[in-house]
């Protein structure tokens, strides 16, 4: 895949459970942090307009008939505990997100272990959901999976009709992915694993933990930053075009 055109999408407020805010989670105040691929904070100004490749713009529907809706398209973002996919969720959504978060108490001390970096306070005991239009055509609906394992035997059901998912990894804890790599392997689901950079930097480079993973080279490794809408974006259009490489493929045999 050489490159993913990306869609502008209009800027819409964000909401949800304060404590699982960005400032919360990632222990910064609002709009400030390093951005990943970025020389400094990200501009306030619209990213440029998307422009379809020649001969494929969509045209307008005829006057008097009503355009058709958009068709919905459902994707998981999965990933092991407090590797920030609440955060991914949230950071995209045009509506306030569904959050089913709860405070952590004593009683998660040695079973959920957010990390040494993570000031995270709690944690998802159901599923996150956002959505966000692509266009007139095209309606993603994200559902972000808990990532406890004694909440597994909810992601059969969570990715009952899903077209493909971002597992998002955090490089200073990749055993913590395995089992949702493992799920999506089984399953025959298209996915693709999205590395979210802590403080704005990665602890080991992409080759090295594709490595790790022990994951294909048909298997899309990108970086991005879960507090950044224009970064998740990226990485949401490269699981579209990875479902629809497989969609395309499946029709062929």
């Amino acid at each position: 895949m050489d490159s993913v055109r990306s869609p502008e999408w209009p800027v819409a407020p964000l909401g949800g459970v304060a404590a699982n805010s960005a400032a919360a989670r990632y222990g910064m105040s609002p709009g400030t942090g390093p951005i990943v691929g970025r020389a400094g904070q990200p501009s306030s100004a619209p990213p440029p307009p998307y422009q379809p490749p020649s001969g494929t713009r969509a045209s307008s529907p005829p006057v008097g008939r009503p355009a058709a809706p958009p068709v919905p398209v459902k994707i998981l973002v999965a990933g092991g505990f407090g590797v920030g996919k609440t955060t991914t969720v949230g950071a995209i959504s045009e509506i306030a997100p569904l959050t089913t978060e709860a405070e952590m108490t004593t009683a998660g001390i040695g079973v959920d272990d957010p990390g040494a970096r993570s000031s995270k306070t709690t944690t998802t005991v159901a599923m996150d959901f956002g959505c966000v239009t692509i266009d007139r055509s095209l309606k993603l609906y994200l559902f972000g999976t808990p990532g406890q394992s004694r909440f597994g035997f909810m992601w059969e059901d969570l990715a009952r009709g899903a077209l493909g998912a971002l597992v998002v990894v955090d490089s200073a804890r990749l055993d913590d992915c395995f089992p949702a790599i493992d799920f999506f392997e089984r399953a025959g689901l298209p996915f693709v694993v999205g590395v979210n950079a802590f403080d704005g930097r990665l602890a080991l480079e992409l080759g090295e933990i594709r490595w790790a993973l022990a994951i294909g080279d048909h298997v899309p490794l990108v970086q991005f930053d879960a507090r950044d809408r224009l970064s998740v974006r990226d990485a949401l259009l490269v699981v579209l075009d990875r479902a629809l490489d497989r969609a395309t493929r499946d029709r062929r045999a």
